[in-house]
C-alpha cells in the first residue's frame, strides 16, 4: 500500500508543478518544447522499469502473480507501449474536438491537463475493478477478448469515417442543461453573468475529451489486461503512457497526416492482444517476448508505410 501512495503521490506532484510552474501563463506550445517534453516523459517511463525490478526482486508490492523480476519488467514495457500506441488513435480524436470547438492551442494544455488528472482517476478504479473480475471470473476474459477483436474490426469498417463532436449526447446534454457562452472567456471553464454560472466552450470541449477518455480506457485497459493481471504494473503502465499524453499530443499534431497508417497498427495490436485473451489458456505461445515483438514491428510497420505514402503521394503531386 506504501508503494501505491508514494507512486500516486509523485504523479499528483509532477502535475502540481508542470501546471503551476512550466504553463503557469497559457502559452502555445512549441515543436521544440513537445519534443522535450516528450522526449523526458518517455525516458521517466522507461526509467522506470528499474524501479519496478527493486519492488518486485525486494518483494515491496503485492505480487498476486508470482512474477519474477525480470518479467515483471517485460510486461510493464509491453503494457507501456500498448497504452502509448492506443493513446495515438486518442491524439486524432483530441485534434477533432479542438478543431471542432475552435479552442487556440494556447488554452489545449489546460484542457489536456485537467482531462489527464480525470483520466487517472477513473483508470484507477476501472483497473482495480478489472482485476478483481479476471481473478474471481476465470471466463471474463473472453469477453475481453472478444470486445477487443470487435473493437478492431469497427476501427477498420469506420477508419475513413469523420465525426461530428457537436452531435455526441455528451455536447447535447450539456448544452441542454447548462448555458453555453458563444466564444470563449481567455482559459476558464466558467463565468458568473447575473448571478447565474455559464461554462464556456473551453469546458464542454473537457467534457467531450473525458467522455471519449473513457471510451478509450474500455479498450486499452482490457488490452493491458492481457498481458498482466498486477494491478501495479497495468496501473503504472497505463498512467506513465497518458502522463506523456499531453506532450506528444503537441509534437504530433502538426503531423498527423504523415502518420494515417497508425490506424492500421493500432487494429493490428488490438486483433492480437484479443486473440491472446481468448487462447491465453488454451497455448503458452503468447510469451512476452512476442507481444513486445508483435508490438514493437506493428508500431514500426504503421510509421514506415505513413512515410512511404507520404512520398509516394508527394511524388504524384509533383508529376
Amino acid at each position: 500500500m506504501l508503494v501505491w501512495i508514494i507512486f500516486i503521490s509523485a504523479i499528483l506532484t509532477f502535475m502540481v508543478i508542470d501546471l503551476g510552474i512550466f504553463n503557469r501563463q497559457a502559452h502555445e506550445i512549441s515543436l521544440r518544447e513537445a519534443t522535450a517534453w516528450t522526449a523526458v516523459w518517455v525516458f521517466v517511463a522507461l526509467a522506470f522499469s528499474s524501479v519496478v525490478y527493486l519492488l518486485y526482486n525486494n518483494e515491496l508490492v503485492d505480487n498476486i502473480d508470482n512474477l519474477n523480476p525480470r518479467s515483471a519488467v517485460i510486461k510493464y514495457i509491453t503494457g507501456y507501449l500498448i497504452e502509448l500506441s492506443l493513446s495515438i488513435d486518442n491524439i486524432f480524436v483530441i485534434a477533432v474536438i479542438f478543431s471542432t470547438f475552435n479552442i487556440p492551442r494556447k488554452y489545449q494544455h489546460r484542457v489536456l491537463f485537467w482531462g489527464i488528472l480525470g483520466a487517472i482517476v477513473f483508470r484507477l478504479l476501472m483497473i482495480l475493478f478489472g482485476v478483481m473480475l479476471i481473478h474471481r471470473i476465470d471466463w471474463i476474459i473472453y469477453v475481453f477478448g472478444g470486445f477487443l477483436l470487435y473493437t478492431a474490426i469497427n476501427m477498420y469498417i469506420k477508419r475513413n469515417k469523420e465525426s461530428d463532436f457537436r452531435k455526441s449526447p455528451v455536447y447535447r446534454f450539456v448544452n441542454r442543461i447548462f448555458p453555453v457562452t458563444s466564444s470563449l472567456k481567455g482559459q476558464r471553464f466558467f463565468i458568473r453573468y447575473r448571478g447565474r454560472i455559464i461554462i464556456t466552450p473551453l469546458l464542454v470541449a473537457l467534457m467531450v475529451i473525458e467522455a471519449t477518455d473513457v471510451l478509450f480506457a474500455v479498450d486499452s485497459v482490457p488490452a493491458i489486461l492481457a498481458i498482466t493481471s498486477d494491478p501495479f504494473l497495468v496501473f503504472s503502465s497505463n498512467i506513465l503512457a497518458i502522463l506523456g499524453l499531453r506532450s506528444m499530443y503537441f509534437f504530433l499534431s502538426n503531423m498527423l497526416d504523415r502518420f494515417r497508417n497508425l490506424k492500421y497498427s493500432l487494429i493490428v495490436i488490438l486483433l492480437y492482444v484479443g486473440t491472446k485473451m481468448i487462447l491465453s489458456h488454451h497455448t503458452d505461445f503468447f510469451q512476452e517476448w512476442v507481444s513486445l515483438t508483435v508490438i514493437i514491428a506493428a508500431m514500426l510497420g504503421g510509421i514506415l508505410s505513413s512515410i512511404m505514402t507520404e512520398r509516394k503521394r508527394k511524388d504524384i503531386v509533383q508529376e
